[in-house]
């Protein structure tokens, strides 16, 4: 497993590397979001919203969305946290906070671009630009009697960045599978000082497979 998640990738054919000035751009967001200025370290502004669907779509996005010139993985990773919340279907709060804490520990060691590939990246002045594809596929979340929950799947294309010894700048494309399950509902925790709201989406935790319907 490969890419900036640890999932299993669809290559296309391979083609010569073209100029990336104009390929991609800085991730952006439609209407509210919790921090604008995610976006000014090359990441993925988290929207406020109750909508699954956009939710995810900017969850699956922002695992793989990032610029190595413009912020430190550590940094990437600790802003990723904010976008959590406590599993509801823990009725002790301390057994929520561990599962949670067991979710971002998850993401950095199974789903987001291992440490070392980050490194080589940021040695040749990359990023990533992160697009979910095509529709989204869902499937039930289990032990969930409130129905706030929801599993996302989506291919989801990232573009990699990279620049050459001259400067110049040179992209490919590789298309992973990947799945996100979030809460959208009263249980929900805000991030602290933003506009989020209780039952506006959160993560609960992405998946190092993707799960199908």
């Amino acid at each position: 497993m490969n890419a900036a998640l640890n999932q299993t990738a669809e290559v296309p054919p391979t083609s010569p590397p073209t100029s990336a000035a104009t390929e991609t751009t800085p991730p952006t967001s439609e209407g509210d979001v919790v921090d604008p200025a995610a976006a000014d370290s090359g990441w993925v502004p988290e929207p406020v919203t109750d909508d699954p669907e956009l939710y995810i779509r900017r969850a699956l996005e922002a695992a793989s969305t990032f610029d190595t010139q413009l912020g430190e993985r550590d940094e990437w990773l600790t802003y990723l946290d904010t976008w959590f919340t406590p599993d509801t279907r823990y009725s002790s709060p301390a057994d929520q906070l561990d599962e949670m804490d067991a979710a971002q520990l998850e993401l950095r060691q199974s789903v987001v671009l291992p440490e070392p590939e980050w490194d080589s990246l940021a040695q040749e002045e990359g990023r990533v630009t992160a697009s979910v594809v095509g529709d989204l596929g869902y499937v039930d979340v289990p032990e969930d009697p409130s129905g706030d929950m929801h599993i996302g799947t989506a291919n989801v294309t990232l573009t990699f960045v990279r620049t050459s010894g001259d400067g110049s700048e040179h992209s490919y494309d590789e298309t992973v599978r990947v799945s996100v399950q979030v809460l959208c509902g009263a249980g929900s925790v805000p991030t602290p000082d933003s506009p989020q709201q209780p039952g506006d989406c959160k993560i609960v935790r992405y998946f190092p497979e993707p799960m199908e319907p």
